[in-house]
């Protein structure tokens, strides 16, 4: 029985393959679904390690990098390399979002995907990167989702302050928490591209079926709807905060125009009386 290993982490929220892959001497365009992988070879050159002949590093253009039959003790030096692309690259804390997951071949068994491992019958090439794909996807969605649960915690804080009659909230707060939102559908949308499926499901039914299961295995498409329904909740609420906040701030400047407008009439009473 011949397996794959994979070992996905998410570092980043954007990484621009096109760079890596031109000081690498690949000459070609990447596009989102397409991960740029690195073999045994390749990563001998950059990395300066000794690498099995069956390891590869492929990385997407979403901020993931899933490591095949490869050590993760390679991954220092792997980050090292893209900082020299990626400057905001965090050297210290690249494991803080993982998985874990493996790619049985077993001729004479039958497709299943577990939450440990996928066993597929008739092994072809997409089978590695479709599941590198969904395990990529997987974990740069938790990273996601954790960094919007930090979002909501400054929610709830303006609702305790709120709650104490402390009405007025600044501009730049709700402009930061609105644009964090914001951030976060975008690389949810626009980078994760859960809602896109690669372009060979389309043309192999067989490549469909496994994307088909391994997503939803993994649940993404139902993670993102409660993801974008979480963030629409909180735009809500910043959007009823910005609203009490104007509201306190109209009301301040009509008071102010009143208390004006009196002070005129008072000088004018003063003027008229001396």
């Amino acid at each position: 029985m011949k397996h794959f290993e994979f070992k996905a982490f998410a570092v980043l929220n954007e990484i621009d393959l096109n760079q890596i892959a031109e000081s690498c001497g690949i000459r070609k365009k990447f596009t989102w679904e397409e991960p740029l992988i690195l073999g045994h070879d390749l990563l001998s050159n950059i990395l300066g390690l000794e690498c099995e002949a069956d390891s590869k590093v492929l990385i997407f253009s979403f901020g993931c990098i899933v490591l095949i039959n490869a050590s993760e003790d390679m991954m220092p030096q792997l980050l090292g390399f893209i900082k020299k692309f990626e400057p905001e690259t965090d050297l210290n804390n690249w494991n803080r979002y993982t998985d874990e997951y493996e790619l049985r071949i077993e001729p004479e068994g039958t497709l299943e995907i577990t939450d440990e491992y996928a066993v597929v019958p008739d092994f072809e090439l997409f089978h590695i990167e479709l599941a590198a794909i969904v395990i990529a996807k997987s974990v740069a969605m938790e990273k996601t989702e954790y960094e919007l649960g930090k979002i909501f915690d400054q929610v709830e804080s303006m609702i305790d302050r709120l709650e104490q009659g402390r009405l007025r909230v600044g501009n730049r707060e709700l402009a930061r928490a609105t644009a964090q939102v914001t951030r976060h559908q975008y690389n949810t949308i626009s980078y994760i591209m859960i809602l896109d499926k690669p372009d060979i499901t389309w043309s192999n039914s067989d490549a469909s079926l496994f994307y088909e299961k391994m997503s939803d295995f993994f649940e993404l498409n139902d993670r993102y709807t409660i993801l974008t329904k979480k963030a629409d909740i909180m735009n809500n609420i910043i959007g009823g905060f910005s609203s009490i906040s104007h509201s306190i701030r109209g009301l301040f400047v009509e008071w102010v125009i009143v208390l004006l407008i009196v002070l005129e009439v008072i000088l004018m009473i003063i003027d008229l009386v001396l």
